[in-house]
């Protein structure tokens, strides 16, 4: 799915893969209407495709957990506040991901959010990203342009994606995809992702899609605590010079793996995640 995308607003991001010109929603920005930008963020969250192997990539599926350090406070508009302080409907249920199974396509479909799972929230269905997408040039930062093509590392047996809008004037605009793996690859995906989130502090170049796209830096988040594991991160994205800060968040239960991503094209402040989507999305998994 889409929102479109007015100027650099934050709220139009096309999905994970897609060439979604004129429309809203976290994705590609490389083909829509922001072509340098999309260039420039090939993410999944702009659309994201497929990324590439990163076999030569750090394995870390069996280290120690380490928390990041905290993240600065959002300061990207006051107007998010009600999302901010939304909370899951109380009555919410899981399909027991929690044990470890690798769930179906039909136990995906029932787990991801829905309206009315987060009060104030919307969702729509959101298109698969294409089969190529963005590859980091160097390996150790792999991982993280397999998550910008929206497909995380190790590859998911089954996925569904989600497109959520907030109640602000359709803000923020999220993109959700939940991948499920088996607890042993998607503890190895967190973990890589870690990995590569402090190996590619310094930024990173990305070729594909329809030309090279720059990123000038990486940065950990604080998590919201939710899940088994949880991992936050800020990938800044470079546009004619002007920064465009990408914000992911992804929660582990069992073997499956909730990916939550958003943009900033307006000021460059670091966009708050509603961690009541985390928090919803957990509940519904466990």
């Amino acid at each position: 799915m889409s929102t479109r995308t007015e100027g650099r607003r934050e709220r139009d991001i096309p999905g994970p893969g897609q060439d979604a010109p004129g429309q809203d929603a976290p994705g590609t920005l490389r083909r829509g209407v922001l072509a340098a930008v999309t260039a420039a963020l090939a993410l999944g969250l702009m659309g994201a495709c497929g990324g590439g192997e990163h076999g030569d990539a750090k394995e870390a599926g069996d280290e120690t957990r380490t928390s990041p350090p905290a993240a600065s406070p959002p300061t990207a508009s006051s107007a998010v506040a009600p999302s901010l302080a939304a909370t899951p409907r109380p009555d919410l249920t899981g399909v027991g991901a929690s044990d470890g199974k690798v769930l179906t396509q039909g136990e995906l479909d029932r787990a991801i959010l829905v309206d009315g799972d987060v009060p104030g929230f919307t969702s729509g269905p959101m298109d698969a990203p294409p089969p190529r997408g963005e590859t980091a040039d160097r390996s150790e930062c792999l991982p993280l342009t397999a998550v910008l093509n929206g497909k995380p590392e190790p590859l998911g047996k089954a996925v569904a994606y989600r497109q959520l809008v907030g109640p602000e004037n359709d803000r923020p605009a999220v993109s959700e995809f939940l991948t499920t793996h088996g607890v042993r690859d998607a503890s190895t995906l967190l973990n890589r992702l870690r990995a590569a989130v402090t190996a590619c502090a310094d930024g990173f170049t990305a070729s594909g899609g329809d030309g090279p796209s720059k990123y000038t830096g990486v940065k950990p988040l604080s998590p919201v605590k939710a899940g088994d594991d949880a991992l936050a991160y800020q990938l800044t994205g470079d546009f004619e010079g002007d920064p465009v800060p990408l914000v992911f968040h992804l929660v582990r239960v069992g073997g499956t793996v909730a990916t939550f991503y958003t943009a900033n094209f307006e000021n460059g402040a670091t966009p708050p995640m509603p961690p009541a989507l985390l928090a919803a999305q957990a509940t519904k998994l466990t």
